[in-house]
């Protein structure tokens, strides 16, 4: 039988400013290791610390611009658009325009604290 997933769980976001993270599938709300899937809804001028996880990072971008710095450059992603972000490759994520984001996160393995491996 397929399992219904009825509601997120709100996790704890890093960053300068409040952003809303809503797990569907994950170590938190699903209990799943191999996968996460999670809604993000950030506010203009977030920014988080620089990481370099342990984890692949496939994002959608709903609505606004997702900005994802490495240490080759960076690339703002658009709405209906989405970016790949490599295990082990270093990247900072932020909103830059005043109207925020909304974007789709799916990490393989599954986000964890302890995987992402955040800048001190």
């Amino acid at each position: 039988m397929p399992t219904l997933i009825e509601k997120p769980t709100v996790v704890a976001a890093a960053g300068n400013k409040p952003k809303r993270i809503e797990e569907y599938v994950g170590r938190v709300n699903s209990g799943t290791a191999a996968v996460s899937v999670a809604r993000m809804v950030s506010p203009g001028g977030w920014v988080e610390p620089g990481q370099t996880p342990a984890f692949d990072e496939y994002t959608v971008v709903l609505r606004g611009v997702l900005r994802v710095a490495s240490r080759d450059g960076s690339v703002d992603v658009r709405a209906g658009q989405a970016v790949i972000a490599r295990a082990g490759e270093w990247v900072r994520y932020s909103t830059p325009e005043a109207e925020g984001a909304e974007y789709v996160a799916v990490c393989l393995p599954a986000f964890s604290p302890e995987s992402v491996h955040r800048d001190s």
